[in-house]
């Protein structure tokens, strides 16, 4: 299974690459796949690729969702 998950452009760099903040982690990414990209936007991302752009809400929406099968995770597995 796949997962992209949604994070916030905080810069763009020259080399079509972008600072991105997923889930307070910050990561860089290629940004070649959405080269409408710009600083604020938030963005899908996948193996290292900002994949789509989106907007706020979906991007809250999912990152709930990733947080909440985080927690069931957490409950699932033995300490």
């Amino acid at each position: 299974m796949c997962l992209a998950v949604p994070g916030k452009i905080l810069s763009l760099h020259d080399d079509a690459r972008g600072t991105v903040d997923m889930l307070g982690a910050q990561r860089e990414v290629s940004i070649r796949l959405t080269p409408d990209a710009a600083v604020g936007d938030y963005v899908l991302v996948h193996a290292g690729f900002a994949i789509q752009i989106i907007d706020a809400q979906e991007a809250a929406e999912t990152l709930s969702i990733v947080e909440d099968l985080a927690d069931l995770i957490d409950e699932e597995l033995p300490a």
